[in-house]
């Protein structure tokens, strides 16, 4: 009966483009933070439109919790579009502050493990995005988006490694450092690593948030 009557209201479609603009900063901000891995003279300039997708992303956020206050029917339970919302500024927001430990330290190069981690996040960027997009239409997809939820946490499986992996050979690179002239050289690695790992921490975040709500509304 209540499936009946919410048939008959209006729909709130508002939100799922919102959710979509959202996802976006977030294919945005990781493709730009692979750039960034890359190093170089430009870097300082990918650090920037990182922070500009990150400011854009707030904007939607806003949008988002403003259209919360105001509608009386939404697509699914308010805290959960709270929640989502969240999950998705925080991934960016993460994406920033990685952004922010570059440019203070003026790094300009890379580790090989560092420009796999953003790799991952470009993918989980995608995923995120097509995930998002199948929202309004979750019963019939959730089977698509079951799946889409597990790569992500797959991929964050092999974000743990790649961290393992890069840290270790970061310390293989300090260790006989007798005189401590490059220990601020791990130590700034290591921000830099921790910052990255974050990331897909985020991005599985955001799936396990979409999971939520499959779990309500199935």
């Amino acid at each position: 009966m209540l499936s009946w009557f919410q048939a008959l209201l209006p729909k709130e479609d508002n939100f799922f483009r919102l959710f979509d603009a959202h996802a976006a900063t977030l294919v945005k901000g990781a493709e730009a933070l692979r750039g960034m891995m890359d190093g170089g003279e430009a870097t300082p300039d990918w650090c920037q439109k990182i922070v500009d997708h990150e400011h854009e992303a707030d904007d939607v956020a806003r949008e988002v919790l403003f259209a919360v206050r105001r509608s009386f029917i939404t697509p699914f339970d308010r805290s959960d579009i709270r929640g989502l919302t969240n999950s998705l500024d925080d991934t960016i927001d993460q994406m920033q502050k990685t952004a922010k430990v570059v440019a203070l330290y003026e790094i300009r190069e890379f580790a090989p493990k560092m420009r796999e981690l953003a790799d991952i996040a470009v993918q989980c960027g995608a995923l995120t995005v097509e995930a998002v997009s199948l929202l309004p239409a979750m019963r019939k997809n959730h089977e698509r988006l079951n799946l889409l939820t597990e790569q992500i946490a797959k991929l964050e499986s092999q974000s743990d490694t790649l961290y393992d992996e890069g840290m270790k050979a970061l310390y293989e690179l300090h260790r006989h450092d007798v005189t401590g002239g490059n220990t601020l050289g791990f130590i700034i690695g290591g921000e830099v690593y921790d910052h990255l790992e974050k990331i897909i921490d985020r991005f599985e975040d955001v799936a396990n948030r979409i999971n939520g709500v499959l779990v309500e509304h199935l």
